[in-house]
This record gives C-alpha cells, structure tokens and sequence, in this order.
C-alpha cells in the first residue's frame, strides 16, 4: 500500500517538478539548476502549491484515480464515470497549462448520451502525451497479470476518450503496463519487450470495436517502430539481452544540456516526431523508462534525467515519478518535496484506495 501512495505522491512531484523547470527555463527567474542551487539542491526543494503547481497531468491523473475507485458494475459504467470525472473538471484545466489535444478531447466527450458517451471523433492532433500521462493508475488498479486483458481495454477507452489516435492511446496502454510490470516485481529490462508483445492485443481490441478502423491503419505502426527502434538502440530488444547499453558521457549533465550528440537531449529529440522530447504518445513512456533505467534507485538522477530536461519534462517527470514509486518507494526521496504537495491528502486517499480494489477480484 505504501509504494501505491508513494506512486501518486510521486507521479504529480515529477509533474510539478518538470512542469516548473520548463517555466523557468523560460522565465527571467533562471533555469531550474540555478533555483536549485540557490536553495541548496533538491534535497532542499518546497513543493508548495503557489510556487510550485500542478499541472493537467496530475489533474487529468487524479480523475482518472477517482473513476477507477468508484463502484462500477461493468467496464462501461467505469468509462461512463471516466467522462464524468473529464468534463467536470473540463473548465478547471486552462489554469493548469493543458496540452490542447487534451482539451480539445474532453470537448468532444457526451456525458448524457447514455450508450456514446466516450466515442469521439478520430483526431490527427491525438497523438500528444496527454493519454500517457493519465493511466498509469489504471496498471495499478489492474496490474495481476490475469487482468491484462481488462487493463489493455480500459486503457485504449481511457486513451482514445481524450487522444484518438493510436500514437495517443497506445501511450495509455504503454503507461499501464509499465506500472502494471512495476507491481509484478517484474524486471525493469523486460518492460519495453514485454509491452510490444502486448500490442497485437491492443489492435484485436480496436478491430472488435469497429471504430476509426481506416484511420488506425493508416497510424498504428509508428509507435512500436519508434519502440523497437529504442530497444535496438539500448541493446534490451532481445530476450536473452538483460542490461540497457548507454552511450559515453549520456549521465554527465554537462554534457546533457549541452547540442551534443553525447546530450540525452539530443537523443531525446531523435526520439521525438517534431524535435520536442516527450511530446507525443511513443517518447514521454520512452524518456521516462530510459530515466529509470539509468537511474537505478537514485531519485536525483532520476530527476535529472526526466524531470529536468528542455523538452516535455512535466510528462515525462510524472510518468518516471509515478514509476519509481511503485518500484523504490519514498526513501529516497527529501520528505519536502511532498510534505506540502498540492492535493497531497487526496492523492494518497486515491492510492490508499486502488491498492484495496486492486487486491479484490470482481
């Protein structure tokens, strides 16, 4: 239960430290490093609501949490408590600095139309983050393996509700997993494979719901290319292969910020579709996964390296945050980081509660 509530906390702690380090990149106040140093390093960090606030990531998060931890019948009543939970925060996120497919998405959804209410339309801008972002709750909540066929379904719904395109919701399904395989005690190494042998589950689920059909074709392969790419490029895309291969210098954070082929955020935007690290639906799991597997079980680095980057940092620090807490716990981490977290009670109420149901079969 407590790597379930250290999961939450830490999953909006990378948000909002990625969300703020992007703000001050781009602010008169300093780079993220300087703020850092002049408050004597991240072990000395507060996260306190008015300087440091979430962002749609742990609003979109949350309700997803609170869906999943009502008292649903069937699977389309959870879906239907999904869109709920969407649109009444709808006219909350501007404050919050949301990625717009999100937005849009939530527009789109139909909360009094009883037998559509999640079917939106097939969107070309659906390919963002903003899926990912919200479902690793979902791994937790169905992470015994016997659930993986629920968890592949409520993860595409959940996805496609907000980001309906196969580079969005395979995002969501990539995040699920990830925490579902952080639960298993499954080792880290296995992850990427094991979650591209789950995509043929994913695309039988789309064909049996006979939607947007034409138009997932068209999109579907990219995302496992990009993935196979990277696990070819970590070593790890082998069974037999059980150590990720990293290139000289890519841990030195000189070398990180510098345009250098050495930088992970060079490599970061090899990864990307348009140059910015974490944008889309494939390279915010990626960065995050990456992060963790070079951090091992050290918090700062693992900040280093997905919170405090110059792409999309508040994704991709939410989904590595979420993550590591499901694997270390909060041990590691500088207890003022999340003593006076925005929503800190609500969030490990939610934790508190998806270990409970996970552990009940329906």
């Amino acid at each position: 239960m407590e790597k379930f509530k250290a999961a939450m906390l830490l999953a909006s702690v990378g948000d909002v430290l990625g969300y703020g380090s992007v703000c001050r990149e781009n602010s008169a106040s300093g780079s993220i490093q300087e703020q850092l140093q002049k408050v004597g390093g991240l072990d000395h960090l507060v996260l306190s609501p008015g300087k440091w606030p979430v962002s749609d990531n742990t609003v979109m998060h949350m309700a997803t949490a609170e869906a999943l931890t009502t008292d649903y019948w069937c699977l389309d009543d959870l879906y239907r408590e999904m869109v709920r939970c969407y649109v009444e925060i709808i006219e909350k996120l501007p404050e919050h600095r949301p990625d717009p497919a999100t937005v849009e998405g939530c527009s789109q959804l139909k909360p009094h139309n009883y037998l559509l209410a999640w079917h939106t339309p097939f969107s070309e801008k659906g390919s963002g983050f903003g899926a990912a972002t919200k479902a690793m709750c979902i791994g937790m909540r169905y992470w015994k393996p016997e659930r993986l066929e629920t968890l592949v379904e409520v993860s595409i719904e959940c996805g496609r509700m907000t980001h309906n395109h196969p580079t969005g919701f395979l995002g969501s399904l990539c995040t699920a997993l990830f925490a579902s395989y952080a639960v298993q005690g499954k080792p880290l190494v296995q992850w990427g494979r094991d979650m591209l042998k789950a995509i043929p589950l994913a695309e039988e689920y789309c064909k049996r719901t006979i939607r947007h059909l034409a138009e997932y074709q068209e999109h579907w392969f990219y995302f496992e290319a990009k993935w196979q790419f990277y696990l070819e490029e970590r070593k790890i895309s082998d069974d037999t292969e059980n150590k990720a291969h990293f290139p000289d210098n890519y841990g030195n954070a000189e070398e990180r910020d510098k345009q250098s082929d050495l930088g992970s955020l060079q490599i970061y935007k090899k990864w990307s579709s348009e140059g910015r690290g974490g944008r889309r639906g494939h390279d915010a799991p990626m960065i995050a996964y990456d992060a963790l597997l070079a951090a091992g079980n050290s918090w700062t680095e693992l900040c280093h390296r997905a919170m405090f980057h110059r792409g999309e940092s508040g994704a991709t620090g939410a989904i590595a945050g979420c993550l590591f807490g499901l694997l270390h716990g909060l041990d590691t981490v500088p207890a003022s980081l999340y003593q006076e977290l925005e929503h800190r009670a609500r969030l490990e109420e939610l934790g508190v509660a998806l270990h409970r149901l996970s552990t009940e079969e329906k």
